[in-house]
């Protein structure tokens, strides 16, 4: 049987009061149709068609690729007049097809329910998605019939008569149809109505008459069925989908400080025994090994944090495309910054205002304050001390530096890339050093560099 899924993502969304079409809206860092093409994704359709109208071109562009097939409703006469616009691609394939409706405003509908309505559909049936409201105020009413439970009507609200108004279950908007049949209904809808726009629902009344079964199935939750149309009803519905996101990580096992203010904008994988403090935001792909601790008021996003590893308060991790890792046992911040191509190996410690980039840190190194890493290799055990950077870029082109195992390098110093400073090499505070440094060796540059050959290090006090 072949399956259509037709999302309805043409409407301007003037109360959101944006020059941005209402369905790129972002939600938990993606678009509202983007989480609507995401929850039907699993669902294998034959095809996959999007209705655009206002700011089609930014949508199409937003949302192409995979298999997508876009429509235009030009200009937009109703949701009756957006299926007529489908009409012509929807597969019909061998036997009754299904063609499954779902509004691209409608961000938190779940693949389970979905499929639900495909189910009860299987070709021959007209099934559409209700909810229970408390206040359903402003939806469309469900007429049951008495004897077997099946619909007979959808009642606008401003149509209802006070008993039907008393009526709790609503309709959502979003439904499934066998594809031959829709094609013939939508091609039958008039618009002789006091909004001059043909209503999707008026199908409703042609299967009745049809003797063609109408089923109602109902949505898990309210939230699943709720729409954007404007700013407060974008916050409400980012607040109930990070509290869904929450719950399923806390049952995973994941300690929240607090769920109320913990956001999830991407996917976050987690191991044993980790806990994440409140005013925290995840975006992109995180992934924390086990015993992981995060500080409060935190930005992480595309990392991987190995076990043990600490990021304390005020911590901003970002990766982007090049991704950053964090060794295990390592010490993070407070008030550090690590940027793309961060790798920093176990036992590694960023203090606070360092910033990393680009840069590789071996097992034990340290920059515990006010420091700049960028575009260098750093050994093991290295101290790096309180304002020293490198200085990796001429004007033209970046640089590396190369740093080796066990090396000091002391206070307010400034190492000037293409440079190497051999293991065990010590970098005296203050110094400019421009050119490399062989192993063991002490550098001292005030103005003019000075290498001592053979200079021994104190030993450490135990």
């Amino acid at each position: 049987m072949s399956l259509n899924i037709v999302i309805m993502a043409a409407g301007k969304g003037t109360r959101m009061k944006s020059a941005t079409p209402k369905v790129l809206h972002k939600l938990a860092g993606r678009s509202l149709l983007a989480h609507v093409l995401g929850s039907s994704e699993p669902l294998a359709a034959a095809a996959r068609i999007v209705i655009t109208g206002h700011g089609a071109e930014a949508v199409e562009a937003a949302v192409a690729g995979g298999g997508i097939t876009f429509v235009r409703q030009m200009p937009q006469l109703g949701t009756g007049h957006a299926i007529q616009q489908a009409a012509p691609a929807l597969v019909e394939g061998s036997g009754q097809g299904t063609t499954l409706i779902l509004n691209g405003d409608v961000p938190l509908i779940e693949t389970a329910t979905a499929r639900a309505l495909i189910d009860a559909c299987a070709g021959h049936a007209l099934v559409l998605l209700t909810v229970d409201l408390a206040d359903p105020t402003g939806y469309g009413r469900i007429i049951r019939n008495t004897d077997d439970g099946g619909v007979l009507a959808i009642v606008e609200h401003k149509d209802a008569t006070p008993e039907q108004r008393l009526i709790q279950e609503g309709y959502s908007g979003m439904m499934a149809a066998p594809t031959g049949a829709l094609k013939r209904w939508v091609g039958q809808l008039r618009n002789d109505n006091a909004q001059g726009e043909y209503y999707l629902t008026d199908i409703v009344a042609m299967a009745v008459a049809e003797g063609l079964p109408v089923l109602g199935v109902k949505a898990h939750s309210e939230v699943e069925v709720l729409g954007v149309n404007d700013p407060v009803q974008l916050s409400q519905l980012e607040r109930a989908f990070q509290a869904r996101q929450a719950d399923g990580l806390m049952r995973a096992g994941l300690r929240l400080a607090d769920p109320a203010r913990f956001d999830l904008r991407g996917t976050l994988a987690h191991g044993q025994d980790c806990e994440i403090d409140v005013n925290c935001v995840f975006e992109g792909q995180v992934t924390l090994g086990d015993n992981v601790r995060i500080g409060a008021n935190c930005v992480i996003r595309n990392v991987a944090i190995a076990s043990g590893a600490r990021i304390h308060e005020f911590t901003h991790i970002d990766g982007e495309q090049q991704g950053a890792s964090v060794g295990a046992g390592a010490l993070i911040g407070p008030f550090a910054r690590l940027r793309p191509g961060a790798q920093l190996g176990a036992e590694v410690h960023i203090g606070n205002f360092v910033e990393v980039k680009n840069s590789t840190l071996a097992n034990g190194a340290k920059a515990n304050h006010l420091a700049y890493l960028g575009d260098a290799t750093v050994g093991e055990r290295v101290n790096y001390g309180a304002g020293s950077i490198t200085a990796n870029y001429d004007g033209a082109n970046k640089h590396r530096t190369v740093i080796g195992n066990d090396v000091h390098v002391g206070s307010n110093c400034v190492l000037v890339a293409p440079v190497t400073l051999g293991d065990g090499a010590t970098i005296g505070g203050g110094s400019t050093i421009t050119k490399d440094v062989a192993p063991g060796d002490l550098a001292v540059a005030r103005g003019k560099q000075v290498a001592l050959t053979g200079w021994t290090r104190p030993a450490k006090k135990r």
